[in-house]
């Protein structure tokens, strides 16, 4: 149990000090801005999208590694391609993030803002405990679906009460 206790409560700890981070700093007039879009509410809701598509990815390239479609049997390249979408979905979140823990803080003025908040430090505590358990040896079968999860359930959480919710509030555009 030991084996997955410890990165479990790395992780914690990590959500636990994103959030406390956020709430106790002085938000900085700080700004992501990216060439070819018209700000940065559509530059972070895009990478976003993107990381939420790519985790979308994660989790089908999953069940076809555990053998969870019958009858499909999982191709050599099945594996990179698990690999490869996790690191650019984690790649595409990393400037949201940076944005709102250093602009932004941890926010509670309202239900949506403070799911969000939530789902934003959750994410990366729970995204910290699978990369630490997947370098542990001894780590029992049910863990990493588990872990990987919770991990894919935080970044739709955090997708849904953010680019969800500032693409139907404004109009779609780059």
């Amino acid at each position: 149990m030991g084996v997955v206790l410890i990165p479990l409560l790395v992780g914690a700890l990590v959500a636990v000090g994103l959030g406390v981070f956020g709430k106790v700093h002085d938000p900085q007039l700080f700004s992501i801005n990216i060439a070819g879009f018209s700000g940065p509410g559509y530059v972070k809701s895009w990478l976003g999208t993107l990381a939420a598509a790519l985790a979308i990815g994660q989790v089908l390239s999953a069940l076809v590694m555990y053998g969870k479609f019958p009858g499909v049997t999982a191709p050599t390249w099945i594996g990179p391609v698990h690999v490869w979408s996790g690191r650019l979905a984690v790649l595409a979140s990393i400037p949201v993030a940076v944005h709102c823990l250093y602009a932004l803080g941890f926010q509670d003025f309202d239900t949506r803002v403070l799911a969000h908040s939530l789902f934003g430090c959750f994410f990366y505590g729970a995204f910290t405990a699978k990369m630490l358990l997947l370098s542990r040896k001894g780590v029992p079968g049910w863990a990493l679906p588990v872990v990987g999860g919770l991990v894919f359930a935080a970044l739709i959480g955090i997708w849904l009460t953010s680019s969800l919710w500032f693409f139907s509030n404004n109009e779609i555009k780059f």
